[in-house]
């Protein structure tokens, strides 16, 4: 990789936007940040950012799939296929996604991401994988098959755990028996427990945080918020996010799944250094209507694509999204009023910090160059991935 120097941009720091910014980097890290008007260091290549954004690549930590491919499909071309397609709108790392199944769909997904890592692609990063149940609270099962949502399994757990050694994060409903032993578990192989399709109360859900549950899956979306029991009210896992401040929340910001309201709910709630804007993409990321499969081709849910979001067949709920990072960013801009730059750390900064990437998240010296150019309407220009540019617009 050449050694490149970005200039006549807007270069979007950690603490500020920089105007006509620029950005050295220097095998696939970078090296320089400044402002003002500067020379083409010699022996760099130049490339003029014409006055466009320059901002740390996106880190999605939960998506299932775009490009037509889903990552239960079980084969490394479907996650390479759908890192490829998602780096096209700025993603520079993903955290493949799985959803509830049996255990033997899940073994070939595991074998395909050994697989498509090992591979010299020219997609987004791959950041590990992320297994989304099946230990769930059957009422908060969302899009999730039933017949697949269960209990927390010491056995199980063990088996999963000894197939993979690229397990980074797994959701669970805290309040089943046996999640918290599990949190404590995968807490000291370096896994985050996030609790999610819950129908958690505060208590609860504060002895998950105090056990290792430390972030929220897509907040709000499948778990309940205040309720009633026993004619008393309760906190819900909601409200429990809000009122400890140290939990970190996923939001699906795809301006369908939660309504301008709710998003600046959660900005005044939680801010930008808590809360990482998500995909939570199925294979139809991208497409605006039609139908598809959420899960694996051959014993996936049909969905239909309409009204900007992917819905079970019956319509009686959302199915996953169909949004790409970018639409994440113009949505919290353009709905939530929030401000590009914090958008954008969101997107990236936050995420990264959540997932312990340390070399990644941010334009700052040492950091990884994953580095994407878009214009106003965040339409990407340019995206490089450890300082490789793997895409640029024709």
């Amino acid at each position: 990789m050449p050694r490149t120097f970005i200039y006549n941009g807007r270069v979007i720091t950690p603490w500020r936007v920089l105007q006509n910014g620029h950005v050295l980097m220097e095998d696939g890290v970078i090296t320089a940040v400044g402002a003002g008007n500067a020379e083409i260091p010699e022996g760099a290549v130049g490339i003029d950012a014409k006055g466009n954004y320059v901002a740390p690549g996106f880190v999605d930590i939960h998506t299932h799939g775009g490009g037509g491919f889903d990552f239960m499909d079980g084969d490394a071309e479907s996650i390479l296929g759908a890192a490829r397609a998602h780096l096209l709108f700025g993603t520079t790392t993903i955290v493949p996604t799985t959803v509830s199944a049996d255990n033997n769909k899940l073994w070939p997904v595991f074998e395909a991401y050994r697989k498509a890592k090992a591979t010299k692609h020219d997609g987004a990063d791959l950041g590990g994988l992320h297994l989304e149940g099946p230990y769930f609270n059957i009422e908060q099962k969302g899009a999730m098959d039933p017949k697949f949502v269960r209990n927390p399994d010491e056995k199980e757990i063990e088996e999963i755990l000894s197939r993979s050694d690229d397990i980074v994060r797994w959701s669970v409903a805290p309040e089943l028996p046996g999640a918290l032993e599990m949190a404590r578990k995968l807490r000291k192989l370096g896994i985050i427990p996030s609790l999610g399709h819950t129908m958690a109360v505060y208590d609860q859900v504060l002895e998950a945080f105090e056990n290792g549950f430390t972030l929220c899956t897509h907040l709000y979306s499948a778990m309940a918020g205040v309720r009633r029991i026993n004619a008393f009210r309760h906190a819900g896992p909601v409200e429990a996010a809000f009122l400890i401040d140290e939990m970190d929340v996923e939001i699906i910001a795809d301006g369908v799944h939660l309504p301008q309201a709710l998003l600046k709910l959660i900005m005044q709630n939680k801010g930008p250094d808590r809360v990482a804007l998500v995909t939570d993409s199925m294979r139809a990321a991208g497409q605006e209507s039609g139908t598809s499969i959420l899960g694996a081709k051959d014993i996936g849910l049909p969905v239909i694509i309409e009204d900007g979001v992917a819905k079970l067949a019956d319509r009686s709920a959302f199915a996953g999204s169909i949004a790409t990072t970018d639409r994440l960013i113009r949505v919290m801009r353009d709905k939530a009023g929030v401000t590009l730059a914090d958008a954008v750390r969101m997107m990236s900064t936050t995420p990264a910090r959540i997932m312990g990437y340390s070399d990644r998240g941010r334009i700052a010296p040492d950091f990884r160059a994953d580095i994407v150019i878009f214009d106003e309407d965040i339409k990407m220009q340019k995206v490089f991935v450890a300082g490789e540019l793997r895409y640029e617009k024709a």
